[in-house]
């Protein structure tokens, strides 16, 4: 899955180079045995960003894209889709992907983050329930207006390691959603509307389900 992951970032026009962030032995002996690069972080982080701070440290590009390991399904086109707002307006600190829902049952999975926008895209809020809540619509949700979030994000180096500092916030700990940190603290998120779609693998049926669409094409 490492693999996979690692392949379709690296075929992005849009990164110079790819790094996977660990502290499990294991994952970097994976990651080397296909010709990648690992890098073995602390083991204490409370979080992916944390240890991605940790990288970030050491290197001297402007723009960081995170990743997630367990995102095998994502589109290589996603990543130039996100990194475009940031590397057009050095003002913006961290960008992000959302999709329109089209599954009515997602609105409801506390599992499916939803995001909510203004007009320019600039993330309003992220929660677990299900928002924007129309309060004259029959199912209590016009699915045209909700979006899912996609976990991939983008951060300039310097804010990702100032994020990295910051206490987590009541909002970010009630939702249990990182990103909530940078609104409460006043930073701006510019979310991306992509056309694609990814999986997250988080239980042993969204690994089965990935195994099931990946096995025909695995080696390309």
């Amino acid at each position: 899955m490492i693999e996979h992951v690692y392949r379709r970032a690296a075929a992005s026009p849009a990164v110079d180079a790819v790094v996977v962030a660990t502290d499990d032995e294991r994952v970097r002996e994976a990651v080397e045995a296909f010709g990648g690069i690992a890098w073995m972080t602390r083991a204490d982080h409370r979080s992916g960003t944390d240890r991605l701070a940790e990288v970030a440290a050491s290197l001297s590009c402007d723009l960081v894209v995170n990743v997630q390991g367990d995102e095998p399904m994502f589109a290589t086109e996603m990543i130039a889709e996100a990194v475009a707002p940031l590397a057009d307006d050095p003002s913006i600190p961290m960008g992000t992907l959302c999709r329109r829902i089209e599954d009515p049952a997602d609105l409801q999975n506390p599992n499916v983050v939803k995001v909510v926008t203004d007009r320019r895209g600039f993330a309003l809020y992220f929660s677990r329930a299900a928002v924007p809540f129309a309060r004259d619509a029959v199912e209590g949700l016009d699915p045209g207006r909700a979006f899912k979030h996609i976990g991939l994000y983008v951060y300039r180096r310097q804010f990702l390691l100032d994020f990295a500092r910051l206490e987590p916030t009541p909002l970010e700990q009630a939702e249990s959603l990182e990103q909530l940190r940078a609104l409460e603290h006043g930073f701006r998120i510019r979310a991306v509307e992509t056309s694609y779609d990814s999986i997250g693998v988080d239980t042993p049926a969204d690994l089965e389900r990935v195994r099931r669409l990946l096995a025909p094409g695995l080696h390309h």
